[in-house]
């Protein structure tokens, strides 16, 4: 059985990163709403819009989680959906952090892990669109360094963590707002995607088989 949102109806235990964020607020309250117990991990909990009985919060910061070993104890998936431009022009941030993740979820078993990326960094094997690349080199400048760490992390994921059914989800975030429609996987169509869509779609591509191990955008079929 199916929730409406294509997550299996059984509980599942997530460890959510970037819970305080636009994508990470609605992805938490989309699983608390399925019934499915919540660790997050969040730099200030003060933030925290969500407060639920399967909520667990744990405060801690990237690129070092001191205790990853507890928080992935009897998880079942791990979604990533980080960014911070500035910590990340002055270094890699969500990379590091990567790299010791995934020897972590090997050692308790943890086989899925959503990572949410930005449309404008250009996965493993193939180039950016010319559209994004255009704006990327002109008017994305801000976020270059952002932009190279989810680079080295599809990088990561794509040579070392074949044992981990990874997706990576290249979102063309815009703002908050109400729903747009449903977002689906492509290889080379985009959309500008509110918070909401965004989350949506991690939660189901954690639980789709065909997004395993893609780097891929997303775009609305139908626009509301």
């Amino acid at each position: 059985m199916m929730t409406a949102e294509g997550a299996p109806a059984k509980p599942e235990t997530f460890l959510v990163l970037g819970a305080t964020g636009g994508t990470g607020t609605h992805f938490l309250r989309l699983a608390l709403a399925e019934g499915h117990p919540v660790r997050a991990l969040v730099r200030d909990p003060a933030r925290l819009t969500v407060a639920d009985p399967l909520l667990t919060v744990h405060q801690g910061s990237l690129p070092e989680v001191p205790g990853l070993n507890a928080l992935l104890a009897g998880v079942d998936a791990v979604a990533v959906m980080v960014g911070d431009a500035a910590a990340q022009r002055r270094g890699p941030v969500t990379a590091p952090f990567v790299h010791a993740l995934v020897p972590a979820m090997r050692r308790h078993g943890v086989r899925r892990l959503l990572y949410q990326a930005g449309a404008l960094s250009t996965s493993p094997d193939r180039r950016l669109p010319p559209k994004l690349w255009v704006i990327r080199n002109t008017m994305g400048g801000t976020y270059e360094g952002q932009h190279r760490d989810n680079e080295a992390v599809m990088r990561y994921l794509a040579d070392e963590a074949h044992d981990i059914d990874w997706v990576v989800h290249r979102a063309g975030i815009g703002s908050d707002g109400p729903s747009r429609g449903v977002l689906s996987r492509s290889e080379d169509q985009y959309s500008v995607a509110t918070f909401r869509d965004c989350a949506a779609y991690n939660y189901r591509a954690l639980h789709d088989p065909g997004a395993i191990h893609t780097c891929d955008f997303t775009h609305y079929r139908s626009v509301r």
